[in-house]
Parts: C-alpha cells; sequence; structure tokens
C-alpha cells in the first residue's frame, strides 16, 4: 500500500506555499478515509501548480499596476518641480510672461505669484495689519466685557451694526471648508482667519464683513503667511467688480449680470433661450459663485486653478468660468426645470474636474459682435437705463 510521506517532508519541496488554504489540495486525507491514488495524488498536484502560477500571474500583474502608478505620480512630482524651478528662476522675476498660467501655478510658488498679480494699490505694509488687528482684538474684548444690552443701545446702531459683523465672522468661520477640520474652533487655522476678517472690518468699516468674505481670506491664508494674506484680501476686494458685490450695489451687479448675459447668449443660445423660458436670472447662481471666487462652489483644488487665471486675466475670467460651468453641463440643465437647475447650480457636483472645466471654458469665446468683455461691459455702463430692463427679481428684495 502507498505510504505518504510526512508533512514535513512533503512541505518542504513545495517552492512557492501561498499563505492560504490552497496548499491543502496537497494534503492525504485523513487516516478513516480511502487514501489518495497515485493518479489523484499527481492531479490535485497540477492543480496546485496551476493555482499557484495564477497567484504568481496576478501578483505580477499587481506589482506593475503598482509601479505603474508610481511611475505616474513621480512624474507629477518631476513636472511639478520642473515647473516650480522655471516660475522661481524665469518667470517670477519677470513674472508678467503668463503662457504657463493655464496649466496651473505650482503650489509652492502659487502665493507669490497671486500677491504680484493682485498688487498692492492700497499700499497696506505689515505693521499697518498689525495696527488693524489691535483695534479689532480691543473691540472683542470690549464686546465680551458689555454686561448690559442697554450699553449697546446707548451706543447707538453702528455699534450694534459692528457687534453683528462680528457674530457674523464667528458663524461663518465655522462653516469654512469643513472638511478640511482646519478653520474651526481649535483647527490650527481658526485664529488666524479670525486675525484677518475682523482687521479687514476695522479697516474697511465701510463694507465691514459680508458673508462669503472667509472662503476668500481662507484660501489666501493656505497660501500665504499673515500679513501677506490680509494684504491681498483687502487689495483683491478692493477691485471694481469685488467691492460691486460685497458693497451689494444693485446698479453696478445688474451691469456685470447683463454683460454675462451677452456672452450667455452668444456661447450658449440654446441654454440660454431654457433659463429665459423659466425667467431664471443670472442672480440666483452667479452671487455665490462670485462673492467665493468660486472657492465654495468647487473642489478647492480646481478652485485654486480658476483662481490662477483670475489673477492673470481679471474679473472678465470669473464670468468666462460660469459659462465653462454651465456648458459643461448644459445637456443636463436641459433637462431641467426652475427649481432643479437652481438646486443643481448652488451645489455642483463633487466629482467636477480640472480637465473637464478648463476645456468648456477654453470653448468659450469672450467676444461679441467684435466687442470684447470689457468693451461691452463699458457700453453698458454708459446705457443708465440698462439696469432698469434687466432688473432681476432676486435683487428687489
Amino acid at each position: 500500500m502507498y505510504k505518504p510521506p510526512p508533512p514535513s517532508a512533503r512541505r518542504k519541496n513545495i517552492e512557492f506555499e501561498p499563505l492560504s488554504t490552497t496548499a491543502l489540495i496537497l494534503e492525504d486525507r485523513p487516516a478513516n478515509l480511502p487514501a489518495k491514488s497515485v493518479e489523484e495524488a499527481l492531479r490535485h498536484r497540477q492543480e496546485y501548480d496551476e493555482m499557484v502560477a495564477e497567484a504568481k500571474k496576478r501578483e505580477i500583474k499587481e506589482a506593475h499596476k503598482r509601479k505603474k502608478i508610481m511611475r505616474e505620480r513621480f512624474k507629477q512630482e518631476e513636472n511639478i518641480a520642473s515647473a516650480m524651478v522655471i516660475w522661481v528662476n524665469e518667470i517670477l522675476p519677470n513674472w508678467e510672461v503668463r503662457e504657463l498660467w493655464w496649466q496651473g501655478l505650482p503650489p509652492s510658488v502659487r502665493g507669490k505669484v497671486w500677491s504680484l498679480a493682485v498688487g498692492n494699490e492700497l499700499n497696506i505694509t505689515p505693521e499697518l495689519y498689525e495696527i488693524f488687528l489691535s483695534r479689532a482684538k480691543e473691540r472683542w474684548k470690549s464686546f465680551s466685557e458689555t454686561s448690559s444690552e442697554n450699553d449697546i443701545e446707548d451706543a447707538g446702531a453702528s455699534v450694534a451694526d459692528r457687534e453683528a459683523s462680528l457674530e457674523l465672522i464667528k458663524l461663518d468661520i465655522s462653516r469654512t471648508f469643513p472638511s478640511l477640520y482646519i478653520f474651526q474652533k481649535g483647527g490650527p487655522y481658526h485664529d488666524l482667519l479670525h486675525s484677518v476678517l475682523g482687521a479687514y472690518t476695522c479697516y474697511r468699516p465701510d463694507v465691514g464683513y459680508v458673508q462669503g468674505m472667509s472662503f476668500i481670506a481662507a484660501v489666501l491664508i493656505l497660501n500665504l503667511e499673515e500679513a501677506d494674506a490680509f494684504i491681498a484680501f483687502a487689495n483683491l476686494l478692493n477691485k471694481p467688480c469685488q467691492l460691486a458685490f460685497f458693497r451689494v450695489d444693485h446698479s453696478m451687479m445688474l451691469k456685470y449680470f447683463a454683460a454675462f448675459e451677452v456672452f450667455f447668449e452668444e456661447n450658449l443660445p440654446k441654454l440660454f433661450l431654457h433659463f429665459k423660458s423659466y425667467s431664471l436670472t443670472p442672480d440666483i447662481y452667479l452671487i455665490d459663485w462670485i462673492f467665493t471666487l468660486y472657492s465654495k462652489s468647487l473642489p478647492l483644488d480646481l478652485a485654486c486653478r480658476v483662481w490662477d487665471v483670475f489673477c492673470r486675466d481679471g474679473e472678465e475670467f470669473l464670468f468666462r468660468t460660469g459659462l465653462g460651468i454651465l456648458r459643461l453641463y448644459e445637456d443636463i440643465l436641459l433637462q431641467m426645470d426652475f427649481i432643479h437647475i437652481a438646486q443643481f447650480l448652488t451645489k455642483l457636483p463633487e466629482d467636477i474636474t480640472s480637465e473637464k472645466l478648463f476645456s468648456c471654458i477654453a470653448a468659450i469665446q469672450m467676444q461679441n459682435s467684435n466687442k470684447k468683455w470689457a468693451q461691452v461691459f463699458a457700453s453698458l455702463m454708459k446705457d443708465n437705463k440698462e439696469g432698469d430692463k434687466n432688473h432681476s427679481p432676486a435683487l428687489k428684495s
């Protein structure tokens, strides 16, 4: 009768032993069962060898896949490193060279480039920031020490407005990039964001704090040092478009919406008529996009790429980006009614990619009857009646 070798001897002959039950097929049956025949033992050995070969193939395939991913990652990192060298050595010293902006700025130089592009027409210094930050801290302290409502009432409506502004800052910070958990109370950037916004309300009491500012300040804080972030923030909000929106200048806002619709009709006539059929005006979706410079509506990395080109091209690119979004989702939007369009554009899909969006933005032509954005907007500025004709319902309330 065939006498099988002891288990230790059999195991020594196995060159590849997977960490699973695969090798059990080579084991002999228990003593109370009929022993394997030579043919069955050979067949099992063959089956085992085939399973081992398949396992090796899968392992090799997975290894190749991992290597490919690593190669692509290294290539991406090399591209970023190469781009950084070009930006640092060639572009930043002569930063007006702008051809590479469209592809996105390397994160390591993004803040510096933004600062140069935004400029500092207000001539704000780090020392000036410290002065207004001190005033903000004094104000916070005085409000926290206020013991009765009568004290606030006696101080007048302006104090009440400032207190409301400070409370709004506190509330808005908690809702700024909540998924990152860095701006909320206890997070590493909470106090920093609070300081920049508080200092701004003291620097520009005529503007104060407006909901949405926290997102702009947060993006700048992620890319710049504290004082530099404040300087860029104050100068950015001093641009005509941002000033019009944050001051809620209805007349100016309506002109921006009217200019947007000129290029909307030019580039996406079918969707334009669809929106018109539902009396869906630009303010319904554009206000939130412009107030936060898309940092709330788009994934953060994609929003930063929009900022890159916005810093290069100015306000025109904000509206071109809006048209790019509408073009990207045109087929979907054409199937929707008023409520669903408004809901969709208020909360865009999270899987939106930079490649698809920038491809759609590139397809948008910012020219109407040989007039560019600035010329169209200038002509609307001359027409004092244009605002009344295109008054958006949402702005009447």
